[in-house]
């Protein structure tokens, strides 16, 4: 029985390895269309690995944002004047007083959600999300949020009063990764009128190149 015992254990720790290798040889990726209130819809393509999240324009060779996982580091290309943006974590001030954003959640399409998150009656995002959908890709994206909430912090506080909106706090700052909680969001609309959908999701092979600062880049520490 024992021996039995010790077979299957093997068996299924091969097996799990198995399946770690294979995910490590495909990347998630998501196209979203994005669009600002007066221009034109853009692409957004998101590549999800366990080590990595990149954000480009569907270009391999273009501009784009990578997140390393491991190190909780964002790096931002910009191949022309080839410079590397470093961001790391920062620190975040205490929440204000009187706080108190209000997140709801309603059964829609199977396996869906619709969801929105609210500050002082001002719907700041809204839209549906598929907890089953890509569920390591919301992971990465909460990540990412995670490790800017500092400089977006820094960057609300630097702007004039009149740009200072709650809900940036809450979409970016405090709140960044609440919705995302709720599963990978298929559609979303921000309080700004700024919408974003999801077009595809698929596995592909692993590209490891695409998931590389370029030689010859400029790192700039951006979080100091």
């Amino acid at each position: 029985m024992m021996k039995w015992l010790a077979l299957w254990l093997l068996g299924m720790g091969a097996a799990h390895a198995a399946d770690m290798i294979a995910l490590r040889q495909t990347m998630i990726t998501l196209r979203y269309v994005d669009q600002d209130p007066g221009d034109p819809p853009a692409l957004t393509r998101i590549l999800v690995t366990p080590d990595f999240m990149r954000m480009d324009g569907g270009e391999d060779d273009g501009d784009f944002v990578l997140l390393d996982r491991r190190q909780r580091q964002v790096t931002n290309v910009t191949r022309d004047n080839k410079l590397a943006m470093v961001f790391t974590p920062g620190t975040l001030p205490p929440k204000p007083a009187g706080w108190k954003p209000r997140l709801d959640a309603h059964p829609a399409a199977p396996g869906t959600q619709r969801f929105s998150l609210a500050l002082k009656d001002v719907v700041c995002s809204e839209g549906v999300a598929a907890r089953a959908a890509a569920p390591d890709a919301a992971h990465a994206m909460a990540e990412l949020k995670s490790v800017l909430a500092a400089m977006q912090y820094r960057v609300w506080k630097a702007s004039p009063r009149e740009l200072q909106h709650d809900c940036d706090l809450a979409n970016l700052v405090w709140e960044s990764g609440a919705t995302l909680k709720l599963g990978l969001p298929l559609k979303e609309r921000e309080f700004t009128g700024r919408t974003r959908q999801l077009e595809s999701e698929s596995k592909q092979p692993m590209q490891p190149e695409l998931f590389r600062v370029p030689d010859g880049m400029t790192a700039i520490n951006a979080s100091s």
